[in-house]
């Protein structure tokens, strides 16, 4: 018997909403066995980050190989990456890896306060060496628009701007419709083997919202490590987020952007 792993490769929040922690967090949430990879350390909290460490690409190095190579994850989920030669670590050592495993890539520009993440020159590198690796990536509106080159406004927008991040070579894409106004939100699926899904879900008014894209992107790496597939798990995944933020709108933790309620309704580890 084992456990159910999944793998996150992500920054560390000091403030315990984001990154590594939230998606530690929703893996025990989600009855999977979480294991990490740390690339950065950032220094911040509710109200926004005060500076950002990156970790030396040896360690980040070692840190793969030593999971990898003893405790399998069923689906990784790769979050915050700001340095260029770390694109690379993390292409080599999952290039030659299980090919069967989803990866779902968060790629972490923008954090909720605002502040910038990665470095302008990484953004190429992550199309060019991840995008054909990943399963899955899950851009914000901000995101998508830095990744499309093109504005959004609205769900054809959305549409058309996640064709173009397909065409520059991603499997499929999760647009995320929360930065846009109005009473329904839109996410977008698309993965090129249908017709482009739209998924509705009521605007819920928070200011506990830090960590909501770290939280979807593990959480549906968490579903899709229990057998899920894509369309499920993402279905799944929104409908955890959904009542993490419901169950957490109340609670205040610090003076700014508040965390989720990620364990609302835990489940006990899965053992298979």
């Amino acid at each position: 018997m084992n456990y159910i792993n999944a793998l996150t490769i992500a920054g560390s929040d000091s403030g315990g909403g984001a990154g590594i922690q939230a998606d530690l967090k929703t893996f025990s949430a989600l009855g999977c066995f979480g294991t990490c990879v740390i690339t950065a350390v950032t220094a911040q909290n509710t109200l926004g980050v005060k500076s950002v460490h990156a970790l030396p690409v040896e360690i980040i190095r070692d840190q793969l190989q030593a999971i990898l190579g003893d405790i399998k994850p069923a689906a990784i989920k790769i979050g915050m990456i700001n340095q260029p030669d770390v694109v690379e670590v993390i292409r080599e050592e999952l290039s030659g890896y299980d090919q069967n495993i989803p990866i779902i890539l968060d790629p972490v520009m923008i954090a909720t306060s605002g502040d910038r993440l990665i470095e302008p020159d990484t953004i190429d590198q992550l199309k060019e060496k991840l995008f054909p690796l990943v399963t899955l990536v899950t851009p914000n509106i901000d995101e998508a628009i830095m990744l499309s080159g093109q504005s959004i406004n609205n769900v054809e927008e959305m549409i058309s701007a996640g064709q173009k991040i397909i065409n520059q070579g991603a499997k499929a894409v999760l647009v995320k419709g929360g930065h846009l106004s109005g009473p329904i939100i839109y996410d977008v699926l698309i993965d090129g083997a249908r017709e482009p899904v739209i998924l509705e879900g009521n605007f819920i008014k928070s200011s506990n919202l830090h960590g909501t894209g770290c939280t979807l992107s593990s959480a549906i790496a968490a579903e899709m490590a229990k057998g899920n597939n894509l369309l499920t798990a993402v279905k799944k995944a929104k409908a955890y987020i959904t009542n993490a933020i419901l169950t957490g709108r109340g609670i205040k933790t610090g003076e700014g952007n508040g965390p989720l309620n990620h364990f609302f309704n835990p489940l006990k580890l899965i053992v298979q």
